[in-house]
C-alpha cells in the first residue's frame, strides 16, 4: 500500500503534534517531512518558553520521541520553504502540506517613534536571550538605568523576570554563555511594566506572577491605590476566579512593599503609552491615564520593549488576513474565500494566532489532522505523491545543508559538552554555522 506523504513546515508544537496524530489517527501507512529553517527543531518551545521554565521545556522530551521512536516521520532542519524548496514543489511531492509556522512578528503601537534606537519588540528581545541564530550576539547593551514593558501578558512578565534574574540564576538555564555575560553588566535598577487596563484586566496568570514574586533578587512595586478598582474591574473580577485569585496576589506584593533589593519591578496601571520621545534613540516614554487621557506624565527610559502580541507573516502564494496576521483558512484547508486550495492546510498560530498553552496546538492540530484523513478518505482521491528520495535528491542539487534527526542529536551533544566545559548543565549554541559544524553538516559555511 502506497504510504500517504505529508509535508508538515515548523517543528514546533504544532507541527510536530500534526506529525505524531497523522501517525496515529490514520488508517493507512503514513509518512511526515517535518520541514524545518533552523538547524534545531522544536520552535517556540526551544526559543520562545523562558529559559527559567525547565518545567514547560521539557515537554521537547515527548517531541524528541516522536521524531526519535515513530516510523515514517523525519526531521529535515535547515531548509526554507520559499527557497530551497518552494510551494509548488511540496504541493508536487507531497498529498498534504501543513503550514505550522507560528506566529513571527511583533505587533506595533501604532504611535509616534516608535521607529527610534532603543524600541524594540519582546520576541527581538525574547529570541536574543534565547540564543536565536537568527539574532545578532550584541543586538543588546544592558547599560541603562530604567527599561520599559508595555504589555501585562505572561511574555512580558518573562522579559521582566530576566532582566532581573542573577547570573547565578541564568547560569542554571541553558542561556549561552555571551548572554550570561550581558546580564551581569546590566546596570538597569529599575524595570517598568505598563498595562493600558487596571489589574484586574491583566493577562499574565497568578503563576506567573508568583514567579516573579519569588526572585529574590528584585523589589515588585505595586501601589495600593491601583488595587481600588472601578465598578468595570470589580464586575470582571466578580465574574472571573483567575482575576480574583490574581488580585489577591497583587494585594500580598503590595503589602510586602520595597525591601531594598538590588532590582525593582514597578507596576503601571491604566496608563495608555502616547509617544516616544527622543530625536535618534528614544530617551522617555510619554503616557496617558486610559480613564482620563488629560492626565499625561513623561517617564524617563534607556530602553522600551512592546510586548502587545505577535502575529503571523505572510506566506508567499497562500491568502492571508493582515487583521489577524494569519493563513485565512475554512477547517484547517487553506482557503482564499470560499476557494479551497486543495492538499494545503494550517495549524497552531498561524492558522489561529498567538493564543493559548503549549497544549492547546495539540487540539488545533487533531482538528488540522481531522480534515486531511477527511479529505484523503473522500471518493476518487489518488496519491499523487513522489518518492523521499526525490525531495532529498532536490534538495541535495540545491547545495542544502540538510539538519536530520541523527545530525541534531549530535548538535544537542555539543551543547550539553559546551555547558559541561563551563560548569553548567547545558549551553545552547546559537551561531548558525557553529551549529552546522556540531551537527557534522555545512563545514567551511560562511
Amino acid at each position: 500500500m502506497t504510504a500517504l506523504r505529508v509535508a508538515v513546515v515548523g517543528s514546533g508544537p504544532s507541527g510536530a503534534y500534526c506529525a505524531q496524530l497523522l501517525t496515529e489517527e490514520s488508517g493507512s501507512p503514513v509518512e511526515v517531512d517535518v520541514f524545518e529553517r533552523l538547524p534545531a527543531p522544536f520552535g517556540l518551545v526551544r526559543y520562545g518558553v523562558a529559559p527559567d521554565h525547565p518545567r514547560v521545556k521539557s515537554i521537547t522530551t515527548s517531541f524528541a520521541e516522536v521524531f526519535d521512536e515513530t516510523p515514517g516521520i523525519r526531521f529535515l532542519g535547515n531548509v526554507q520553504v520559499g527557497t530551497d524548496i518552494t510551494l509548488d514543489e511540496l504541493r508536487a511531492n507531497y498529498d498534504a502540506v501543513v503550514f505550522a509556522s507560528g506566529a513571527q512578528v511583533d505587533r506595533n503601537l501604532g504611535i509616534q517613534g516608535e521607529d527610534l534606537a532603543g524600541v524594540h519588540g519582546v520576541r527581538e528581545f525574547v529570541s536574543w536571550y534565547q540564543g536565536h541564530p537568527d539574532t545578532k550576539t550584541d543586538a543588546f547593551a544592558l547599560n541603562g538605568k530604567r527599561a520599559v514593558i508595555i504589555g501585562m501578558g505572561n511574555v512580558a512578565l518573562d522579559a521582566a523576570r530576566m532582566l532581573a534574574h542573577t547570573p547565578e540564576a541564568l547560569r542554571a538555564t541553558d542561556v549561552p554563555e555571551h548572554i550570561v555575560d550581558a546580564f551581569a553588566a546590566s546596570t538597569y535598577r529599575e524595570i517598568v511594566v505598563i498595562g493600558r487596563r487596571g489589574p484586574a484586566f491583566a493577562k499574565f496568570t497568578n503563576k506567573e506572577f508568583i514567579e516573579l514574586l519569588e526572585v529574590d533578587s528584585c523589589d515588585v512595586v505595586i501601589d495600593p491605590a491601583d488595587l481600588e478598582l472601578d465598578a468595570q474591574q470589580q464586575a470582571h473580577a466578580d465574574a472571573d476566579p483567575a482575576a480574583r485569585r490574581l488580585l489577591a496576589t497583587f494585594a500580598k506584593a503590595a503589602e510586602r512593599g520595597v525591601l531594598g533589593r538590588n532590582t525593582a519591578i514597578r507596576f503601571l496601571f491604566d496608563c495608555t503609552p502616547v509617544e516616544l520621545i527622543g530625536e535618534e534613540s528614544a530617551l522617555a516614554i510619554r503616557l496617558a491615564k486610559t480613564s482620563d487621557p488629560n492626565i499625561t506624565e513623561i517617564l524617563e527610559t534607556d530602553l522600551v520593549l512592546r510586548s502587545v502580541g505577535y502575529r503571523g507573516a505572510a506566506i508567499d502564494g497562500l491568502p492571508f488576513d493582515e487583521k489577524s496576521g494569519t493563513i485565512a483558512h475554512l477547517d484547517s484547508r487553506v482557503a482564499d474565500g470560499r476557494n479551497v486550495l486543495p492538499g494545503v492546510y494550517v495549524a497552531g498560530w498561524i492558522k489561529r494566532g498567538p493564543s493559548g498553552v503549549v497544549g492547546t496546538n495539540r487540539r488545533c492540530a487533531s482538528e488540522t489532522v481531522t480534515s486531511i484523513l477527511a479529505d484523503v478518505a473522500a471518493p476518487g482521491w489518488t496519491s499523487t505523491a513522489t518518492p523521499a528520495a526525490v525531495v532529498d535528491e532536490l534538495l541535495r542539487s540545491r547545495g542544502v545543508d540538510v539538519v536530520d534527526w541523527t545530525a541534531w542529536q549530535s548538535l544537542e551533544q555539543a551543547e550539553f559538552a559546551a555547558g559541561e566545559a563551563v560548569g553548567r548543565e547545558r549551553v545552547k549554541l546559537h551561531d548558525r554555522a557553529e551549529m552546522l559544524r556540531a551537527a557534522g553538516v555545512g563545514v567551511g559555511v560562511d
